[in-house]
């Protein structure tokens, strides 16, 4: 069986139990609860719809949790990685990316980081989609929430 490539195109991670069927089937809940409150409003129904709208606030917050505590793992592994990959020069700079770039520049090889930091640095890089578009070995990232 051949391996799977991460690149830029496939990188980004669907979890297909939450995507496509927890987070489809709240919405509907929530569809489904303004109609019952549409046909007859009574305070059972609009409770309904309330519950409905929290229990869809929870299965998304679940999800920004998650991908924000990723996030801050990655920033601190990213910090530690450009302590030891970057030139002299460019270490006193490393708490001048943000953490958009950070994330961006994990896919990044050892090789290729510093003349990309530089750039992001220089502002020749601003986005996300600059910055990993600009990856020409991509580090693939399998262990995502």
């Amino acid at each position: 069986m051949a391996e799977v490539v991460q690149s830029y195109q496939k990188h980004v991670r669907w979890l297909p139990p939450f995507h496509f069927f927890v987070i489809p089937v709240l919405l509907a809940n929530v569809f489904v609860s303004a109609w019952r409150i549409w046909q007859a409003p009574t305070l059972g129904t609009v409770f309904g719809l309330v519950v409905a709208a929290a229990l869809l606030m929870l299965g998304l917050l679940s999800r920004v949790q998650a991908v924000t505590v990723q996030d801050r793992v990655i920033r601190l592994e990213m910090r530690l990685r450009l302590r030891q990959l970057l030139p002299a020069d460019l270490q006193p700079r490393i708490n001048d990316l943000t953490h958009r770039q950070l994330v961006s520049l994990r896919f990044a090889s050892d090789a290729e980081l510093p003349d990309l930091v530089r750039d992001v640095l220089a502002g020749k890089l601003t986005t996300s989609k600059e910055i990993k578009m600009r990856v020409k070995n991509w580090q693939a990232d399998w262990l995502r929430a």
